[in-house]
């Protein structure tokens, strides 16, 4: 491991401000009286799994007015749940089948760098391959897209497809499919950040069973 010392001052100072932001934090976990961190210590207990972007103006406690422990946490590039990623996969299981989380998120938000990208058609590099999922969603929902001539109307509608499509697959994980045959109390939603005002709206696409957002050739038997 390099230990070299920083050779960049403004790289150095910003550094400093992690570990000056760590202590404080620190010390209101040391100073807290009410008990809450030493009950996290033995453990968590979250009734949510938030599925976000990876962007940083989206942290999923601030938005959601949560403490600590709260919020169970899978973030990537545009808040993708694809069926071949094993770390979605394994979040999602332990979240659903260890924690027993009662709802799940699928946050988006307006203004994604990621939704931005696979809009267009300039090469990113190993970032290609994740933006071709959010290509497929556009090529599923391109009649509806192409027809919005405001382009940055088209580009929030993309947003909001992509956070439904997202929905869809997780309801067609068998992790979530048989969770749902032995507990009624999984929720599935999809929402999107609004960055300006911090609200989080609702697409009211919330499922809560197999037979919602599934074809039948996507329902499985245990």
């Amino acid at each position: 491991m390099c230990d070299k010392k920083f050779d960049n001052e403004r790289l150095s100072e910003s550094f400093k401000k992690i570990i000056a932001g760590n202590e404080a934090w620190a010390r209101e976990v040391q100073e807290d009286e009410t008990g809450l961190f030493q009950e996290l210590s033995k453990g968590q207990h979250p009734d949510l799994l938030w599925i976000g972007c990876s962007d940083s103006r989206v942290p999923a406690n601030q938005i959601t007015g949560t403490r600590p422990g709260d919020v169970f946490v899978h973030r990537n590039v545009a808040n993708l749940c694809v069926h071949s990623d094993m770390n979605m996969l394994s979040v999602l299981d332990f979240a659903v089948n260890i924690l027993k989380v009662k709802h799940i998120i699928v946050a988006g938000h307006y203004a994604c760098g990621g939704i931005t990208a696979a809009m267009g058609q300039q090469q990113y590099g190993l970032l290609d391959n994740w933006l071709r999922h959010l290509k497929d969603v556009y090529r599923i929902y391109a009649d509806e897209l192409n027809a919005i001539t405001d382009l940055q109307k088209r580009e929030d509608r993309f947003v909001e497809l992509n956070v439904i499509e997202q929905v869809s697959n997780l309801c067609k994980t068998t992790i979530v499919q048989n969770a749902w045959k032995e507990r009624d109390d999984l929720a599935i939603h999809g929402m999107i950040i609004q960055l300006e005002t911090g609200k989080l709206i609702d697409l009211n696409v919330t499922a809560t069973n197999v037979d919602q957002n599934l074809g039948e050739y996507y329902q499985l038997n245990k």
